[in-house]
C-alpha cells in the first residue's frame, strides 16, 4: 500500500495561517466577538488546532456535537505555527524515527506540542487518501497561542450550517464553492523531518 502523503494544507497569507477549532457558546461567541478567548478557556488544558477546514467538521459534525457548536477561524502567525512544530512531537512512536519507546516518550513528556497526522475528509467527511495535519499546544505552547499568535478569531458556524445544508441535499457543486480554498502550506521539511513517519 503506498504511504499517504502527508502535507499541511491550509488558508495563509504572507504572514498568518488559518486554523479551527470548535467550542462551547460560552467560550466560542466571546472568543469571536474580542479576537481574544475569555478567562473561562482553560490554558492548562492541551488544545487542538486544525489547519483543514473539512476535519474540522469531521471531529465537530459540523457545529452540533456538543460542547463543539461555535466553529471557529483563528487566524495565527506563521512563525507560531512554525514555532510549534518546530518544538512538537510525533503523538504516536514510530520504529524509525524514534530511537526507541522510552526516548519517544520522553520527547513527548517534554515538548510543549504534539502532531498527528490523521485522513483529509471529503464533503461526505469519508476519509481521502491523504492526511492532514492536527497540532495539540499544552503549556509554553498553549500561552503563546492565547498571547502572542492570534491575529483575529471569526465565528464560521453559519457557514459550516450552510455548507452542511448544502451536502444533505447533495448540491455538492453549492458546497464546494462555499469551502475555504486551502492550499499546500510552504513548510520547509527539515521543520517537518521529525513529524513525518
Amino acid at each position: 500500500m503506498q504511504e499517504l502523503k502527508h502535507e499541511i494544507r491550509a488558508i495563509y497569507t504572507d504572514s498568518t495561517v488559518t486554523v479551527y477549532q470548535a467550542y462551547t457558546p460560552a467560550i466560542g461567541l466571546p472568543a469571536a466577538k474580542s479576537g481574544r478567548f475569555p478567562s473561562s478557556w482553560k490554558r492548562e488544558r492541551m488544545t487542538w488546532i486544525k489547519p483543514s477546514f473539512l476535519w474540522m467538521m469531521y471531529r465537530c459534525g459540523w457545529g452540533t456535537k456538543e460542547g463543539q457548536e461555535v466553529v471557529l477561524a483563528v487566524e495565527i502567525t506563521r512563525e507560531g505555527l512554525e514555532w510549534a512544530l518546530e518544538h512538537a512531537c510525533l503523538a504516536h512512536y514510530e520504529a524509525g524515527l524514534h530511537r526507541d519507546q522510552e526516548a519517544w516518550k520522553n520527547e513527548l513528556r517534554k515538548a510543549p506540542a504534539r502532531v498527528q497526522w490523521d485522513p483529509e475528509r471529503d464533503l461526505d467527511l469519508h476519509p481521502l487518501g491523504y492526511r492532514s495535519l492536527q497540532l495539540g499546544l499544552a503549556g509554553e505552547a498553549t500561552r503563546r497561542y492565547a498571547d502572542e499568535w492570534i491575529v483575529s478569531i471569526t465565528d464560521v458556524t453559519e457557514l459550516a450550517h450552510t455548507i452542511h445544508e448544502h451536502v444533505r441535499n447533495r448540491d455538492l457543486e453549492a458546497a464546494r464553492q462555499l469551502l475555504p480554498v486551502e492550499r499546500p502550506y510552504p513548510v520547509a521539511d527539515s521543520l517537518l523531518a521529525h513529524l513525518r513517519h
